[in-house]
């Protein structure tokens, strides 16, 4: 998962593009950059780390320009390291930079026909420099010395029909501004706002997500739609044309479970409300099966579980309580290399409030269970300070299968829920009883905010995948690609390097 910003303004952009990538900081700490233009020339500065740590004063100062484009990264597969920080950049043609979130299922496809026909040579094994050079190739191809809004739709389009999977991408132009796009089912997230300049007219932003708009003070347009293409000329001029046959609004249902921030409204959504749903949901199902409970207190799992833990203690009628209180300083463990630093960062990062737990029946609530490796730490956390029983309570179904549109867990045997019974969970993780939400009624939560919703990729708990042609074949090629980097990230580790963190539950 990525973060992806892209500012057409009437003044120097960098500051806001930087204050932009820390509001979507969660969506990525293995590496930033941004890339404006000024004076005919790209200027860049990318790097391993979070954003406060990549870029300085003066790299800031030497940031240039009306427009430019950011992001954050964390990577889904293969290696990691600045060589993948992106925006990626080609100089032909016209000179074209692009940032991307999300994943492309036939890039090794790709990878072979932009090398035998479109004689286009890649840097990296990233599906990101792949969905650039598809880009800058269909744009060549037109011959245009000067491109004009249809011919930037036209590749677009052809883009659409070439790749498949999950991407929202964010491209600058040299000379002619910002383009964007989202793929045609609008697996992953994007938005547009717009906001008055200082020196009169107005300009555009492009964002993953609504909050990197508004900590700068732009108004929400809407979402990029599925299949859309939107263009910025740096002459502040917005235009915008459906560039898909076939769009459809499938988006990604993990975003609201887990990615997202709270504040964020994605395709009409409010993500806050969304959880706070499941967290009524979940709480009718529990009344279903244990109308009888002798549940104490619910107490969340820092943090993104919190918004459901309210919802689900005031619908039960028992208490809500902060039981476990957070360091801020250790970074997300979703993807930090090895199961030793999983479980040592675990007890780095929460630390539990004993009193909240003495003598009480406690339901721990998470807003999902990925693998698994740290709930029975946190289940006994919660023993060691006195708790009479634990539950577990999952504000999503279990995770089955494995993600292949850009969230990094591919691979099916690190699920701790493939192929097993709730039963057989509740029995790992050591609680004395579990609940996981049911599908529909997670579908309910988000589709409450939306009814003009298709539907949403949800192939993580169902394993239906609606983009690209997703067979065994593929499945394990993914899975030895990601040990294969999963190997790599932790070599690095061990030998002092930067690592991307994130959240393992």
């Amino acid at each position: 998962m990525c973060g992806l910003v892209g500012i057409v303004g009437n003044a120097e952009v960098a500051a806001d593009i930087y204050d932009a990538l820390t509001m979507l900081q969660h969506r990525g700490q293995d590496a930033a950059g941004i890339m404006t233009f000024k004076d005919g020339k790209f200027l860049q500065r990318k790097g391993e780390g979070l954003v406060r740590d990549v870029f300085r004063t003066q790299h800031m100062s030497q940031l240039l320009g009306n427009f430019g484009i950011g992001h954050v990264r964390y990577p889904t597969q293969g290696s990691s390291g600045t060589a993948l920080a992106q925006p990626f950049y080609v100089n032909s043609p016209y000179g074209i930079a692009l940032a991307h979130n999300g994943n492309l299922t036939n890039a090794n496809k790709l990878t072979a026909d932009l090398f035998r026909s479109d004689l286009r040579h890649l840097n990296t094994d990233s599906d990101s420099e792949v969905l650039l050079n598809v880009f800058a190739h269909e744009l060549q191809r037109l011959g245009k010395l000067v491109p004009e809004a249809e011919d930037i739709f036209s590749a677009v389009e052809a883009v659409h029909t070439r790749c498949e999977g999950g991407y929202a991408a964010v491209a600058m132009i040299a000379d002619h501004g910002v383009v964007a796009f989202r793929d045609p089912n609008g697996i992953r997230p994007l938005v547009i706002g717009i906001r008055q300049g200082k020196h009169g007219g107005d300009e555009y932003m492009v964002a993953s997500e609504s909050v990197a708009l508004d900590v700068l003070g732009f108004k929400l347009l809407g979402d990029v739609a599925p299949g859309e293409g939107v263009y910025i000329n740096p002459n502040g001029e917005l235009i915008r044309r459906q560039c898909a046959k076939k769009p459809r609004l499938m988006p990604c249902i993990f975003e609201h479970v887990y990615f997202a921030r709270p504040d964020s409204m994605m395709d009409g959504i409010s993500v806050y409300k969304t959880r706070m749903r499941q967290g009524e949901r979940l709480a009718r199902k529990i009344l279903r099966e244990r109308p009888d409970h002798d549940i104490d207190v619910v107490i969340p799992i820092p943090d993104t579980s919190r918004v459901a833990g309210q919802s689900l203690a005031h619908e039960l009628g028992v208490k809500f309580r902060e039981g476990f209180m957070k360091n801020r300083y250790i970074g997300r463990t979703f993807i930090m290399p090895g199961q030793n630093e999983r479980r040592k960062s675990v007890r780095q990062k929460l630390n539990p409030v004993p009193l909240e737990f003495k003598d009480k029946t406690v339901l721990l609530v998470d807003d999902s269970i990925v693998r698994g490796t740290t709930c029975g730490q946190i289940i006994q956390m919660a023993r060691d300070s006195g708790a009479r029983k634990v539950y577990f309570a999952s504000a999503a179904p279990p995770v089955r299968y494995p993600n292949v549109y850009g969230i990094d867990m591919p691979a099916a045997s690190e699920l701790i829920a493939h192929g097993r019974e709730v039963q057989e969970i509740c029995e790992l993780i050591g609680a004395d009883w579990m609940v996981y939400q049911d599908l529909e009624d997670l579908f309910e939560c988000s589709r409450e905010g939306n009814e003009g919703i298709e539907g949403f990729e949800s192939s993580v708990f169902d394993g239906k995948y609606s983009a690209g042609t997703i067979d065994r074949e593929y499945l394990r090629s993914v899975e030895a690609a990601r040990s294969e980097g999963s190997a790599l990230r932790l070599a690095v580790a061990q030998d002092g390097g930067v690592v991307g963190l994130h959240n393992d539950n």
